[in-house]
C-alpha cells in the first residue's frame, strides 16, 4: 500500500447522508473513496474531497461490476479499511400496484448489493486481522411502511445479513455494524406534503427531523478503535421514534 493513511469507501458519496459521512472521514485524516452512479456526481464528490479522495461511478444494480469496481481499487494500491454501504434508493406502492422490476431494483440495490460488496472488501480486512463494516439502514426495516414493502423488506434483510456476518469475522479484529435513521432532513423527505410531515412529526418524541450530521457523527464513532468491542448491532437514531 502507499502509506498508512486508512481507506474509507463510501457508497452514494455525492449528496446527503454519504457526502456529510465523507467530509467527516476526510476530517479525520481518512482517505474516501467516494461512489455515485454519475459522472457529476463524481465531480461533485472530487470537488469536496480535494486531495483527501476521489470519486468514481459505481451501480448498484450491475452487481457483475462490483467486484470489477473494487478490484480497481485494489490496483490502485489502495486498501479498504472502512466499508460504509449508504447509497439506496425506494419506489414506493402498495404492494397490489408493484411491478415486478420495483420490486426487483430496489431489493438489489439495497440488499443485493450489501453482499457483493461486502464479500469483495472482507477477504483483504481478514487478512489485515481489521476492519470496519458499517451499513446505513432504516427505522423501515424494524417498523415497517405502508407503500414501502420492497424497502422494508430490503432493509429488513440487512439485519439477518449484519448479525451473520458479525459472527462470522468477529475473531478476525473486523465489526460489522448497523445505523438505522428514522426522518432526517435529506431528499428523500422532499415529496412529503405537509399533511405527511405533520404526521410524522407528530411521532417524533423529540419533535425535530434529524440531520445528515447526526447519522456522520455515528459513522465516525462506530469506524473507530472506541467501538472496536461493538458488533452485530443496530445503532437507532430517530429521535424516539423507534426504541
Amino acid at each position: 500500500m502507499k502509506n498508512i493513511k486508512k481507506t474509507a469507501l463510501v457508497t452514494g458519496a455525492n449528496k446527503g447522508i454519504g457526502k456529510a459521512i465523507a467530509i467527516k472521514l476526510s476530517k479525520q485524516g481518512i482517505r474516501v473513496i467516494g461512489t455515485s452512479t454519475s459522472q457529476y456526481g463524481v465531480q461533485a464528490i472530487n470537488a469536496y474531497l480535494k486531495k483527501n479522495g476521489f470519486g468514481l461511478i459505481l451501480d448498484l444494480k450491475d452487481t457483475n461490476s462490483i467486484s470489477e469496481k473494487i478490484e480497481e481499487i485494489y490496483k490502485k494500491k489502495y486498501s479498504i479499511d472502512i466499508l460504509i454501504n449508504n447509497a439506496g434508493a425506494k419506489l414506493d406502492k402498495l404492494l397490489i400496484q408493484m411491478k415486478n422490476k420495483e420490486w426487483e431494483d430496489i431489493i438489489k440495490i439495497n440488499l443485493t448489493s450489501i453482499f457483493y460488496i461486502s464479500k469483495a472488501v472482507i477477504r483483504s480486512m481478514i487478512k489485515k486481522k481489521s476492519g470496519r463494516i458499517i451499513t446505513i439502514s432504516s427505522i423501515i426495516g424494524y417498523t415497517g411502511n405502508k407503500g414501502q414493502i420492497n424497502y422494508s423488506a430490503a432493509k429488513s434483510g440487512l439485519i439477518g445479513f449484519h448479525k451473520t456476518l458479525a459472527l462470522e469475522v468477529a475473531s478476525k479484529g473486523i465489526t460489522v455494524n448497523i445505523i438505522a435513521p428514522g426522518l432526517i432532513k435529506t431528499e428523500f423527505i422532499k415529496d412529503l406534503n405537509a399533511s405527511q410531515y405533520k404526521n410524522y412529526l407528530s411521532k417524533i418524541p423529540m419533535k425535530r427531523l434529524g440531520t445528515v450530521e447526526e447519522i456522520a457523527d455515528a459513522v465516525i464513532f462506530l469506524s473507530s478503535h472506541k467501538a472496536s468491542y461493538i458488533t452485530g448491532q443496530t445503532l437507532h437514531i430517530n429521535g424516539g421514534m423507534y426504541m
